[in-house]
């Protein structure tokens, strides 16, 4: 018989998933499924109000643009004041600008420069919100258990794309690309307020530096000094470039003229999620010692999509490359999460990231802009095939870098790294509390788990 005093068996989180991480996670889900589908709506929306792939592009690069003009303020912001302030200031922004887009769309025939000021303001929230919402995630999780955290967090980032864009693809084909736009300020207000409960006691206060400019110095010097960082930014800032401007303007042209419409293009998308669902799966399990390696192997497959459209493929076929692609790419962007969180001390994280983001978005603008010029002058399937080509290109350079090749894992935290979300009770981790864990978790020597997200990183 069971005692009466005996407590019933709950269940209970993993060691790793504390508060903060649980509420990051869930946040995401909710912003992955809106904004998602907000993506197919927005290049539809400009499609049903009379504009052609040059229109798209435009409308993307307006995103795109004050996204790069400020990711570097929003690290130093972010790296200065409460990062979940900055987060749930940003989603409210996102917030505004989606739903105010929606009513557009839904109320009448949307002007193109207002669908630019909107999107633009998106992309401004984003700025701010990626480097401070990259930070955050990192300082949630333990070092010894990163890898398995950010797996699993992308698995539910990823999961969302999943149903996001097979759902938007789904609604924009029934009730219209203005709900699905209604749909994703909805979910930047849910995600806003559950960021809004994040606890910020852990992360120690910054001491009074030398300013804005300072902040941006000291954060270019660790970002400089790491050749394997730049190496890989500089890689992602092209690649990036050209599979944002297949997927944002040719991929729904393509699916306009030869697979059906919105639906296929949203399945296909779907696909790609699924895909990184999977990928994310598997980087729980395994944990491969040569971190960037590995994963930058992975980003070879980065290169099929493009090539499908050029052809183009029938949709199943496209669906199966844009699975193999989420499953490939998920074992990057695990791999450089980790090697982010162990080599990048935390009251730098945000700063990193922003020249990360900003490395890897800097060149999307002018590629989405260029991308309706380029199909004039080449040819769509001529520009889909220049696409796979230079992410191939890239891909094979970033090799030549010996950090790349070479940097591996390990449990330990960098020298002089304040890491990690204490227990209650316990904040913040004492060296004393860090080295009995250090002790009591030795370094792994099996094989084990990195950048992707746009800028190698997650949506607002």
């Amino acid at each position: 018989m069971t005692s009466a005093a005996d407590p019933r068996p709950r269940l209970r989180r993993p060691s790793w998933a504390g508060r903060n991480y649980s509420l990051l996670t869930a946040a995401a889900f909710v912003t992955g499924l809106g904004a998602n589908g907000a993506l197919i709506a927005a290049a539809f929306a400009v499609l049903e109000a009379g504009g052609d792939g040059g229109d798209v592009g435009l409308v993307a690069a307006a995103r795109t643009l004050p996204l790069v003009l400020f990711l570097l303020v929003g690290g130093a912001v972010a790296d200065r004041l409460p990062r979940h302030r900055v987060m749930v200031a940003a989603n409210a922004l996102n917030c505004l600008s989606q739903a105010a887009f929606a009513v557009l769309v839904l109320t009448g025939e949307p002007r193109l420069w207002q669908m630019m000021l909107l999107t633009a303001l998106g992309g401004t929230g984003q700025a701010f919100f990626s480097p401070a919402a990259e930070g955050m995630l990192m300082s949630s999780v333990r070092g010894e258990q990163a890898g398995r955290a950010f797996a699993v967090f992308r698995m539910a980032m990823q999961g969302a794309g999943l149903g996001g864009a097979a759902l938007g693809g789904a609604m924009v084909a029934v009730v219209g690309p203005g709900w699905v736009l209604a749909a994703d300020a909805a979910a930047f207000a849910v995600a806003g307020s559950l960021r809004a409960f994040l606890d910020v006691g852990h992360i120690p206060a910054r001491e009074r530096g030398g300013g804005l400019l300072a902040d941006l110095r000291e954060g270019w010097r660790e970002f400089s000094g790491r050749p394997w960082l730049w190496g890989v930014v500089l890689q992602f800032s092209i690649a990036n470039a050209v599979v944002g401007a297949a997927d944002a303007v040719y991929g729904p042209l393509v699916a306009r003229d030869h697979l059906g419409g919105a639906g296929p293009w949203g399945l296909a998308l779907g696909f790609f999620g699924a895909g990184t669902v999977a990928g994310a799966l598997l980087m729980t399990r395994w944990k491969p010692r040569r971190l960037l390696f590995v994963g930058t192997l992975c980003v070879f497959p980065l290169a099929l999509p493009s090539a499908a459209l050029a052809v183009p493929v029938p949709v199943g076929v496209l669906c199966a490359v844009m699975f193999l692609t989420g499953i490939t790419l998920e074992v990057f962007g695990v791999s450089w999460m980790t090697a982010l969180h162990q080599e990048i001390p935390e009251e730098k994280l945000s700063r990193v990231s922003a020249y990360d983001w900003f490395g890897s978005v800097a060149l999307v603008p002018l590629a989405t802009a260029l991308a309706g010029p380029s199909e004039s002058l080449f040819g769509r399937t001529a520009s889909l095939w220049g696409c796979a080509v230079l992410v191939v290109v890239v891909t094979a350079a970033v090799l030549c870098v010996p950090d790349v090749r070479h940097l591996t894992r390990r449990t330990k935290p960098v020298a002089g790294r304040r890491t990690a979300e204490a227990p209650a009770g316990l904040r913040p981790r004492t060296p004393q509390d860090q080295a009995a864990l250090d002790r009591a978790v030795p370094d792994q020597a099996v094989p084990g788990p990195a950048k992707a997200d746009g800028g190698t990183g997650a949506p607002g």
